[in-house]
């Protein structure tokens, strides 16, 4: 399994979690787990994500993500899961 954590984080509008999931969806990316709050206006997800039917590598993901959130207004971040728990380690 090809684990991805992928955050996005930015002001809430309208479309944000479908254009993001169509994105995951069109690129064979199954969602495995997601929390998501909006607080004051402000939007925060958080997905884990299985990329091992993905055609893409994790940096190509990250590139094509970072992209999205740019035409929507919002910073999107993806890690592969061991990069992600190297940086959060104590």
């Amino acid at each position: 399994m090809k684990k991805t954590i992928i955050t996005v984080v930015g002001k809430d509008t309208v479309g944000i979690i479908a254009r993001v999931c169509t994105y995951l969806a069109d690129n064979k990316i199954n969602i495995l787990d997601i929390s998501q709050t909006i607080v004051d206006g402000f939007f925060n997800m958080m997905m884990i994500t299985d990329a091992s039917a993905s055609q893409k590598t994790t940096g190509q993901i990250a590139e094509e993500l970072d992209q999205v959130g740019a035409e929507i207004g919002v910073s999107i971040r993806c890690q592969h899961e061991d990069i992600f728990n190297k940086m959060h380690r104590i």
